[in-house]
């Protein structure tokens, strides 16, 4: 039989058994109360959120697609047969012979982007830069001109100016009488884009030339000014 101090002793181990394991427990579910807090706050941390991609653009609708194709196809049909009427108009004629205030590297003769380049009838076939068109010396100092001689004096009636890069810079155009006096006979903001003309039409002069004076202002815009050729129209009588 087990004394009175044995079993208060044993009792006494017990509760500390009981009190060992609760303070145990107690602080395993603190640790886990704290993990998990832990994690929870991790999860709500998230990086800030990457900006919304810009719209993209409308896509292009597909050749043929509609009638955009048709339309584009019987506008370069027509602007070809107007080209074609321009260069054999029986009242046309191309210059034999050019000089111009410059020339892109001084260019002279027959060497690329002088100004006898413009001498006969158009041989651009592109809208670039070009060496069988005429170029002055620098892109944009300011004022260039072109000076063109035809085979016969006429009584002009219109003056076609094919610009072949960097159009819309041309400010004047003058003719040349048999006296040698200077007629302007059109000056303003030169409408023409890409590979195109400039069409000057005026009532049939008086007097008779066979000189035409194309003047540009090479720093309207950026880039170098060609002229592929230019056409004067007019008849004898």
């Amino acid at each position: 039989m087990k004394s009175l101090g044995e079993m208060g002793a044993r009792t006494n181990v017990a509760r500390i058994d009981r009190f060992i394991s609760a303070a145990a427990l107690l602080g395993l579910g603190i640790l886990l109360a704290a993990s998990g807090c832990g994690k929870s706050q991790q999860q709500t941390t998230t990086a800030p959120a990457a900006p919304a991609a810009a719209p993209s653009a409308p896509a292009a609708p597909a050749a043929g697609s509609n009638g955009a194709d048709t339309t584009s196809k019987l506008a370069a049909a027509d602007w070809a047969v107007k080209q074609d009427q321009i260069k054999n108009d029986p009242n046309g004629q191309w210059a034999i012979s050019a000089t111009s205030s410059s020339s892109y590297n001084d260019a002279q003769g027959a060497q690329q982007w002088s100004a006898n380049q413009t001498v006969g009838a158009p041989n651009v076939e592109k809208y670039a830069d070009d060496g069988n068109a005429w170029a002055p010396k620098t892109q944009d100092t300011g004022i260039e001109w072109l000076d063109l001689k035809y085979p016969r004096p006429v009584h002009a009636t219109e003056v076609r100016v094919r610009e072949s890069f960097n159009s819309g810079t041309v400010i004047k155009v003058e003719l040349i009488d048999d006296g040698g006096a200077a007629h302007t006979v059109w000056a303003g903001n030169d409408p023409t884009t890409g590979l195109n003309y400039l069409l000057v039409t005026f009532p049939k002069t008086g007097y008779k030339t066979s000189e035409v004076k194309v003047t540009l202002a090479t720093n309207i815009s950026p880039g170098w000014k060609e002229i592929d050729a230019v056409q004067l129209v007019g008849t004898d009588q």
